[in-house]
């Protein structure tokens, strides 16, 4: 099975970029929501969220307060490690059930995770390739801006929280640019994967 690792920075696309791969035929795997399952009440992740951080970024019902934990993590970079630290180890290793799980369902196959730090984590070495989306700066903030509800200074602190786009590209096997839309960002993706289908 070929293992493909996806990154881009936040509010670039990645998540439609993974529709249009899981509906060509690739398993996809969301490492937010894989981050997000092992942080829900009464998981370990959470348990140790707690034990670091304190009380205070759980919610009454005992769950992960996302937005208490976002306003400690994105203004200090000490604070960003060490829950990165927490959870990194639990993602890889829900990633790596998942893989072994898709390899048994069709060995010839196509496995894609998706993680926004799959670089800064080095995640990406598990790889065969790696793809990354990226789209131009004004276009990201505008997005994130939207999407997220953010003034400019505040949309512009989580992007700067992450390695810039141009480092990312560095990377890549495969880029994918969401600058033109959804169209244009549906054939190129389209095109990658018949490329990482040839290497299965």
């Amino acid at each position: 099975m070929l293992k493909v690792g996806l990154t881009g920075s936040i509010a670039v696309g990645k998540s439609y970029v993974c529709d249009v791969l899981r509906e060509s035929g690739a398993f996809v795997l969301d490492a937010d929501q894989t981050a997000r399952d092992v942080v829900t009440a009464g998981s370990k992740g959470l348990e140790l969220i707690a034990e670091k951080f304190g009380s205070e970024v759980l919610t009454e019902t005992g769950e992960l307060d996302r937005a208490a934990m976002g306003a400690i993590v994105f203004a200090d970079e000490a604070k960003r490690q060490l829950l990165n630290s927490i959870i990194h180890p639990l993602v890889f290793e829900a990633q790596n059930e998942w893989l072994t799980e898709k390899e048994r369902e069709n060995p010839r196959g196509l496995a894609v995770i998706d993680a926004a730090l799959m670089i800064e984590s080095d995640g990406y070495k598990r790889f065969t390739k790696l793809v990354v989306v990226w789209c131009k700066p004004e276009i990201q903030l505008q997005r994130l801006m939207s999407r997220n509800n953010l003034s400019e200074a505040e949309a512009l602190k989580r992007i700067r929280a992450q390695m810039p786009q141009e480092e990312k590209k560095r990377y890549a096997d495969f880029l994918i640019d969401t600058s033109g839309g959804f169209e244009n960002t549906r054939e190129q993706t389209i095109e990658v994967f018949e490329q990482l289908r040839l290497l299965t």
